[in-house]
């Protein structure tokens, strides 16, 4: 694939839920646009923000306005599309991360892409590498690194040195998105991905819920009930769909 362009695919029309503008997408057309992007080598990021990012976002304004910057910003929580809903501009589905970038490898394995997988704790990167060559064997997993690195570690030289048309980041929020938007412009990658805990599912490490929960949208439930570490995190919600109904009630970003 040609990486060789510079050009950044940026903000369109998108709908707003308290701050962040999500594309109005499903996980097969948001597949196809990256897939565009990798192809004609056009610059940009990823990201898919749950509930959870979105509270982050209106206290950080840093991570606010790098979820902003990028080329696509996916639906990743059923919060999100519900928070849609409520304010009266429903998006077409929700695209989940982990969802959306398996239907891109499935495009990538065809044109025989370049992927390199940054993140997670150590081994789990090569085991997520091994998983995914047998799932898509046209797609080349270029190069791999943990996500335990130092200011002074030279991470994207490494990583244009294996000359990836798509880097997975995996590195958990905000962390993640914040060194995309530092770090895209000097990649050689077309294309980032900020996934969270996408190589430990891949990994197979972590388990994802079963496909009727899914459809469900009780995804969250699922991962709350294998893993209760989580419910501080999600203590967050109803404060989240409050901010909601207090925007959709004329209180601006409702706060």
């Amino acid at each position: 694939m040609d990486t060789g362009g510079a050009m950044w695919y940026n903000t369109r029309m998108r709908t707003d839920v308290l701050g962040v503008g999500f594309d109005d997408t499903t996980v097969a057309e948001a597949a196809k646009r990256a897939a565009e992007m990798i192809f004609r080598g056009e610059r940009g990021y990823v990201v898919t923000p749950n509930p959870e990012i979105v509270w982050m976002c209106r206290k950080n304004a840093e991570l606010k306005e790098a979820v902003n910057g990028a080329a696509l910003v996916l639906a990743d929580g059923v919060g999100v599309t519900l928070g849609a809903r409520i304010l009266g501009r429903p998006l077409k589905a929700r695209a989940p991360g982990i969802d959306f970038i398996e239907a891109l490898f499935g495009l990538m394995s065809s044109e025989g892409g370049r992927v390199f997988l940054l993140g997670a704790k150590p081994g789990v990167a090569e085991a997520a590498a091994e998983n995914l060559r047998r799932r898509y064997p046209g797609l080349v997993v270029a190069g791999l690194r943990d996500g335990y690195f130092g200011v002074g570690d030279d991470v994207t030289g490494s990583i244009n040195a294996a000359a990836p048309d798509l880097l997975v980041v995996c590195l958990g929020a905000p962390k993640q998105e914040l060194w995309m938007a530092e770090n895209a412009p000097r990649l050689n990658a077309a294309l980032c991905v900020g996934l969270g805990g996408a190589l430990d599912v891949f990994a197979g490490a972590v388990k994802r819920a079963p496909a009727l929960w899914r459809r469900l949208g009780l995804e969250w439930l699922y991962r709350l009930i294998s893993n209760p570490g989580r419910l501080k995190r999600m203590s967050i919600l109803p404060l989240y769909l409050l901010a909601v109904i207090r925007s959709g009630l004329g209180g601006g970003d409702g706060r």
